[in-house]
């Protein structure tokens, strides 16, 4: 029998775990859900729990009330500006632990997108697996307004949206809407706010109907092709693909495909009702 995970009590988080389905909600209305250091260490300890709990097959994240993530919590941003530089280096570090934790958590990762969403907070979107946005959502990458410059956040975006766009909007500080997020490729998908729950829904259904260890395969080979030489791509591609092909799992998925039946991991419609 699998260890059950112990979960902590979370102050400024909202955890929701059910059918194998964990729905995190940033619960800091009062300031749009911007965040401090209590709350990157919170989501820190929480995706590492998430990351040893094999209950949970699919990660959501969103904001509560109407916004997303206003990014840094500007009376957090005064305080560490009174920090000396090993202080304020020691500070920024544990946000690129929060945005580490997220971007490798095994799980796929659903960015649910119902507002706005600026600086640190288009980070936590670029960290996700996949980003759908309300039509109503905004987004800015608006450190330069504030003297100061999306550092952390930096790899992810540009990763996600490439050089143009982010020499562009890091420059200019910008707002663009949720079509402008699209475009770039920092959000996937589009659409009215009323609909935003039933193409989010419509995502985890797909991803419930997944292999588990598939998809933690995935976001590795994800992460790693795109630093590897052909040579090693070669050896890590073939080898891979026969590993999971003899697997367990990959044997499963086989048979019931070949059988025309649902596979013994797919969490299946009438579960989640």
């Amino acid at each position: 029998m699998a260890k059950k995970t112990e979960y902590k009590r979370y102050n400024d988080l909202l955890l929701d775990i059910k059918n194998g389905v964990a729905r995190i909600t940033i619960n800091r209305p009062d300031v749009r859900n911007a965040f401090n250091d209590e709350v990157i260490i919170e989501f820190c300890n929480l995706f590492q729990a998430i990351k040893e709990d094999d209950a949970v097959r699919v990660v959501v994240l969103t904001g509560a009330a109407t916004a997303f993530c206003a990014g840094a919590d500007l009376n957090w941003m005064q305080k560490v500006a009174g920090y000396d530089i090993e202080e304020n280096v020691m500070d920024a570090e544990h946000m690129v632990d929060m945005l580490e934790f997220i971007d490798t958590c095994p799980k796929p990762v659903i960015g649910r997108i119902n507002g706005p969403a600026m600086g640190g907070g288009c980070g936590l979107v670029a960290v996700c697996d996949m980003a759908i946005a309300s039509s109503d959502a905004k987004f800015a990458f608006s450190e330069v307004k504030l003297g100061i410059v999306p550092a952390v956040i930096a790899p992810y975006i540009i990763r996600k949206i490439g050089i143009g766009p982010t020499r562009e909007l890091f420059l200019t500080g910008e707002r663009f809407d949720a079509n402008r997020a699209k475009e770039i490729g920092l959000v996937n998908a589009v659409t009215p706010p009323e609909t935003l729950d039933s193409v989010v829904e419509s995502k985890i259904k797909l991803l419930l109907s997944s292999g588990p260890k598939a998809m933690r395969e995935v976001k590795k080979l994800v992460r790693a092709v795109p630093y590897i030489d052909p040579k090693g791509i070669r050896k890590l591609t073939a080898e891979l693909i026969a590993n999971l092909r003899v697997s367990d799992e990959g044997q499963e998925g086989i048979a019931a495909f070949l059988g025309k039946r649902d596979a013994k991991w797919a969490i299946r419609d009438k579960e989640q009702r």
